[in-house]
């Protein structure tokens, strides 16, 4: 709900992030990964040997299309040998419920692909009973080059892009999520955890800082486990749900913010288990209540100086800023099933709380998809607020960043500002179900442009698949309500 407040410290060229220990420093530049980033302490270079001290096993894992970790467990021994890991291509289409699209959207011999760790991201894992290591990989056609099926690799893909005109996008993300009991039976409804009165909160919570709810000693380990893998939070805050929760990680380097979203909500998933607690990042898990989000603030700074080129020297809004607007309005509605991913994404966009289903643009009003926060010039950026919690975070970054460098590199212009109460024009509507959404994405020649047509085919394959098993189920409401009337 809320904006990321201390995106008016926006840094320059070079972003910087200080962990308990070391600083990890990703250099805003489409090379990135191959200026060797490192992880570095005051004495120098730690070799990774040493990072690794203690550790027998390590957690080789990449995004698959949903944003799930996939991958392998490998011996540190083996992996500081340097010995290959491989995984079938079609993993990384692998759909929510296990399965898999028909083999040609992945190749009919299914080939390997390699799992190469990058070197900045090898985490201890402070949750773990057992000394235990995490490796964020990318996947590599062992031919060389990323996979086409890699969202990492398409979101490096498009950071490049911008890179090749001198420039760099910043994002920042900001997590909704839900904290439940346990719920073995999936026909039940989520319920809260009981408070230390004895009693399951009820609702009216929002931005209360009480501890009433007895969740303290499980944020406390959720803050430890952050600081000692370098997650650099900002805010946190009770949301509008019941039970629901928001935490606003520090704005920087694109591809750094996907990882960290990642990596944040698998630490939430691991915490809540050692404390007999459900993480939920569904888009929509309680009926009248907010969902859950993943909103994108964005800018763009020059690589040479680090100015951000939504201002000019006086610090009004700049043409670039208006392009990247238009750009997204442009495609947002071409990309929705990236954003909102799920049928249940759809639960949370048609039944508004602050969450709207729109390209429009505002300053500073929550109804529009495309929000302005009020900010101080060197922080001007563009809050994307369609996302869900439930999206794969390299994905969504890529096509939110990709929309905007599209406005840039066409000059196009947006819309009018939208204020107040609005009615949204037909033209700035999006799909309201993903069934809608993945038609408008098979006839999207931007999107096959952009992200290569072997992955949208893919991504609509996989998607697909998961709309079918959806309406295989007959819902609660259906035997309740048609069944009596139908």
């Amino acid at each position: 709900m809320q904006g990321v407040e201390n995106y008016d410290h926006l840094s320059l060229g070079c972003l910087k992030f200080q962990t308990p220990n070391a600083y990890v420093v990703a250099v805003a530049d489409p090379g990135m990964q191959n200026k060797k980033d490192s992880v570095m302490t005051t004495s120098g270079q730690r070799s990774l040997a040493e990072q690794l001290n203690g550790i027998d096993e390590i957690e080789c894992i990449t995004p698959d299309l949903n944003g799930v970790p996939r991958g392998k467990v490998m011996t540190a021994a083996g992996f500081l040998e340097g010995r290959r890991l491989q995984m079938a291509r079609g993993v990384l289409l692998q759909c929510i419920m296990g399965g898999y699209p028909a083999a040609r959207f992945y190749g009919s011999d299914d080939s390997d692909l390699a799992l190469v760790a990058d070197a900045a991201h090898i985490y201890r894992l402070p949750w773990s009973d057992e000394p235990r290591a995490l490796a964020i990989c990318d996947a590599v056609e062992l031919t060389g080059g990323s996979s086409g099926l890699s969202t990492r690799g398409l979101l490096k893909a498009v950071i490049a892009r911008y890179a090749a005109l001198g420039l760099a996008p910043v994002v920042a993300t900001e997590l909704e999520f839900f904290v439940f009991a346990p719920n073995t039976d999936a026909h039940q409804p989520f319920l809260p955890p009981v408070g230390k009165d004895g009693r399951r909160e009820d609702g009216g919570s929002a931005f209360s800082v009480s501890s009433n709810n007895g969740l303290r000693p499980f944020f406390n380990e959720v803050y430890r486990c952050m600081e000692a893998l370098g997650l650099p939070r900002d805010t946190f805050m009770h949301e509008m749900g019941v039970s629901q929760f928001e935490i606003n990680l520090l704005h920087g380097d694109p591809l750094l913010l996907a990882d960290q979203t990642l990596l944040f909500k698998h630490l939430l998933k691991e915490v809540a288990l050692k404390h007999g607690l459900t993480v939920v990042c569904m888009a929509k898990p309680l009926a009248h209540t907010p969902g859950s989000s993943m909103h994108i603030h964005q800018s763009v700074v020059d690589i040479d100086n680090g100015r951000n080129v939504f201002s000019d020297a006086e610090g009004k809004a700049t043409p670039t800023f208006y392009h990247f607007i238009a750009g997204q309005q442009a495609c947002m509605a071409d990309f929705t099933a990236l954003f909102a991913p799920n049928v249940n994404s759809y639960q949370r966009l048609c039944h508004p709380y602050a969450s709207p289903n729109n390209a429009c643009w505002s300053e500073d009003n929550r109804a529009a998809g495309l929000r302005i926060p009020a900010s101080a010039p060197v922080a001007r950026r563009v809050e994307n607020r369609l996302p869900g919690a439930d999206t794969n975070p390299y994905l969504a970054i890529a096509a939110s960043l990709a929309a905007g460098l599209h406005g840039i590199e066409q000059q196009l212009v947006p819309t009018a500002a939208i204020q107040g109460e609005f009615e949204v024009p037909e033209h700035l509507s999006l799909p309201c179900t993903l069934h809608a959404a993945l038609e408008r994405l098979k006839r999207s020649e931007l999107a096959r442009e952009l992200f290569g047509n072997e992955f949208i085919e893919g991504y609509i394959a996989t998607k697909t698949m998961e709309l079918n098993s959806f309406f295989d189920e007959i819902t609660p409401w259906e035997r309740r309500v048609l069944a009596a009337q139908a």
